[in-house]
């Protein structure tokens, strides 16, 4: 069983979930390393490069855990968009 969902519908993926949660955790803890681990790397202290490359790769698993939940939504945004567009157009060429 897959602990993590890969594939969303938009109408679940709009609902509050454990990746969210993940991501919500995790976000600020990678803004800290990559911060700290510039500014380290910059002044060449192995430890920032450490920290730099651990930021990187919690960065990485973050747009992966994330990203299939915002593609569904994003999906069913533009439909909804193109169809208001439709609409609107029609309205303004004065169809029924």
């Amino acid at each position: 069983m897959d602990l993590l969902k890969k594939k969303w519908l938009p109408e679940h993926a709009d609902t509050w979930t454990k990746e969210d949660t993940i991501t919500i955790i995790i976000s600020p803890i990678i803004y800290i390393l990559l911060t700290i681990g510039c500014a380290l790397s910059v002044l060449l202290i192995p430890l920032g490069f450490l920290l730099l490359f651990v930021g990187i790769v919690l960065l990485i698993v973050m747009v992966r855990l994330i990203n299939p939940k915002l593609s569904a939504i994003s999906e069913n945004y533009e439909k909804k968009q193109k169809q208001y567009l439709e609409d609107l157009e029609k309205k303004v060429k004065w169809e029924d």
